[in-house]
């Protein structure tokens, strides 16, 4: 889990510094194929602090990095972990997931053929991580 949030996380930081492979594929355009409003840079840099946060969230649990934060708060965030990801495969019903009414589009092919499976596969081993510990 901590490669994959790595990974992404790594992909919105070259996003952030003018990155463009695979940009076409990850913002959601309107049916015409006319874009949404701007996603601004700071999002795209909080996500990627996200993700790179999430990483270093399964490595503490793995035990790989010793940091001592109250077993309270990471319980909640390994639980929540998951929750934000199932419910961006379950999606908007409009843009994104398995309920979006806008399918044609270069994201809408991408969101269904790799965006939903890698959100559920996240949460789904999320919740298994967190009821084997």
């Amino acid at each position: 889990m901590a490669f994959v949030f790595f990974v992404l996380g790594g992909f919105h930081v070259y996003w952030l510094f003018g990155g463009v492979w695979a940009v076409e594929r990850v913002i959601p355009t309107k049916a015409g194929g006319e874009d949404l409003p701007a996603i601004p840079r700071t999002a795209t840099l909080i996500v990627g602090l996200v993700l790179i946060l999430f990483a270093w969230m399964y490595l503490m649990k793995s035990g790989l990095v010793p940091v001592q934060v109250p077993k309270g708060i990471m319980n909640y965030g390994y639980w929540f972990i998951p929750s934000i990801f199932i419910l961006r495969a379950v999606g908007d019903f409009n843009y994104v997931g398995f309920f979006k009414k806008i399918k044609h589009t270069a994201f809408a092919k991408a969101d269904s053929k790799v965006f939903i499976p890698l959100c559920l596969a996240i949460g789904i081993m999320g919740i298994l991580i967190q009821l084997m510990d």
